[in-house]
């Protein structure tokens, strides 16, 4: 199954909720509509950007169910699995798998930080469930609590065929370098920290599951394919270009800011589950400034 083949620009797509708090489907068919048009390689339902905390396993299930039905075939599908209980995790990517996604997006086991050994008997359990499944480790320390650490993951790359990838959210440069170095053949390795993706594919990496990527997917996708092709001066004149915007992206707890971008370019209301809320009005600002000087709004 390492014959998982998708690279360039992943879109964590967020989840549009309606004034009363429930999934906003129109809007969700506007923001796939959006990617399909503008060049996308794919899309996460449900990760982080998706405010997955706040979902319950039903509004899990059918967002996976609906985003099939509706771009299955068009577009590589990705959909966040992840759970501090391995119990959960393993229901809630056999509930991906049924669903007919193209791969699961599984996040380190968050709070309860555990050992290297209990990663590894984490990702193996999940793994050895969904044989039928490609899945896409996902490492941000940031918000977990623990790493995923390299000798782990190659150790589940070498050992499970159905493991195809990681996402690398540690903001650390070197650990890219390392897994791009050691990964077995086919296994695939994106950034998840949009500041660091042109570095990253220069590297060796096959692009980036991204929060920028909502917000202008067209550039985004002609960034990840220049770097990934090594065009340096095409790439970089694009990374420049957006530099402030990939930063303002993440000036508060995303999803805020792309849920607030989004809402100013018309393609959601502006509505988050608790404990999320609306951007600080300074911060709210700076970033409506940064979306009206390039043109996006």
């Amino acid at each position: 199954m390492k014959n998982f083949t998708l690279q360039g620009s992943i879109a964590a797509m967020v989840t549009p909720f309606k004034s009363n708090g429930s999934i906003d489907y129109a809007a969700l068919d506007k923001i796939l509509d959006f990617h399909l048009e503008n060049g996308t390689n794919g899309i996460v339902v449900c990760g982080t950007s998706g405010e997955t905390p706040t979902l319950t396993e039903e509004e899990d299930a059918r967002m996976f169910e609906y985003t099939v039905k509706r771009v299955g075939g068009k577009i590589t599908l990705i959909a966040g699995t992840g759970s501090n209980s391995t119990e959960s995790c393993k229901k809630y990517t056999k509930n991906a798998a049924n669903a007919g996604v193209d791969a699961a997006l599984v996040v380190g086991p968050y709070y309860n930080k555990p050992t290297q050994q209990g990663m590894y008997l984490h990702f193996s359990q999940v793994a050895q469930n969904t044989p039928e499944l490609p899945i896409i480790l996902y490492n941000v320390p940031g918000r977990t609590g623990s790493a995923i650490k390299p000798d782990t993951v190659i150790r589940l790359a070498n050992d499970f065929d159905n493991i195809v990838g990681i996402k690398e959210a540690s903001g650390n440069i070197n650990a890219t370098a390392e897994l791009v170095a050691r990964r077995p053949e086919g296994f695939r390795v994106y950034s998840g920290d949009d500041n660091l993706s042109m570095l990253c594919n220069l590297l060796g990496a096959d692009g980036c599951i991204s929060v920028a990527a909502n917000v202008f997917p067209k550039d985004f996708a002609k960034l990840m394919k220049l770097s990934i092709e090594g065009n340096v001066a095409e790439a970089r004149k694009l990374f420049y270009r957006y530099r402030r915007l990939m930063d303002l992206l993440f000036i508060e707890s995303n999803p805020i800011p792309v849920k607030a971008a989004l809402a100013a370019m018309g393609m959601i209301e502006e509505v988050y589950r608790a404990p999320l809320c609306p951007m600080e009005p300074a911060n709210k600002k700076l970033l409506l400034d940064e979306l009206k000087s390039l043109n996006i709004i």
